[in-house]
C-alpha cells in the first residue's frame, strides 16, 4: 500500500503511452501476488493523472519463479482470473532462454492432481 510508488508508476505509464503494461511477480508469494496485482491495476486506473487521455490497465502477467512452485499454482490461476489478463511467460530459470509460455494443460492437471 505504498501510494506515492503507485502513483509514481502510474504517471510513468501514462506519460510514456506503452503499447504493453505488464505486471511481473513472484510466482512463490501466492496469494500475495494476486493481491499485488490487483491493487496495481486499480492504481493504474485510479491514480491516472487528471489530464490522461487513456487510462491503462495491466495487458498481461509474467510469473517470474515458476520453476519451484511445483504443483501450486492456484495464485496463478486466480491472477488471470481477478485481473482478466493472461499470463504471457513464466520465468523458470536465471536467463532470457528461460522465459516460457505458460503450458495450459499442464497447468489444469496439476489443479486435478
Amino acid at each position: 500500500d505504498n501510494e506515492p510508488l503507485m502513483r509514481a508508476l502510474s504517471s510513468l505509464i501514462n506519460v510514456n503511452n506503452p503499447n504493453l503494461v505488464l505486471f511481473v511477480g513472484e510466482a512463490l508469494v501466492g496469494n500475495d501476488a494476486v493481491d499485488q496485482l490487483v491493487k496495481f491495476n486499480r492504481a493504474l486506473q485510479d491514480l491516472a493523472p487528471p489530464a490522461a487521455t487513456t487510462h491503462h490497465v495491466i495487458d498481461g502477467i509474467v510469473l517470474t519463479k515458476f520453476d519451484t512452485i511445483d504443483d501450486k499454482v492456484g495464485a496463478a490461476v486466480s491472477m488471470v482470473y481477478a485481473s482478466g489478463a493472461p499470463i504471457m511467460f513464466l520465468g523458470c530459470g536465471q536467463t532470457y532462454a528461460d522465459l516460457k509460455r505458460l503450458n495450459v494443460r499442464s497447468v489444469v492437471n496439476a489443479l486435478l492432481k
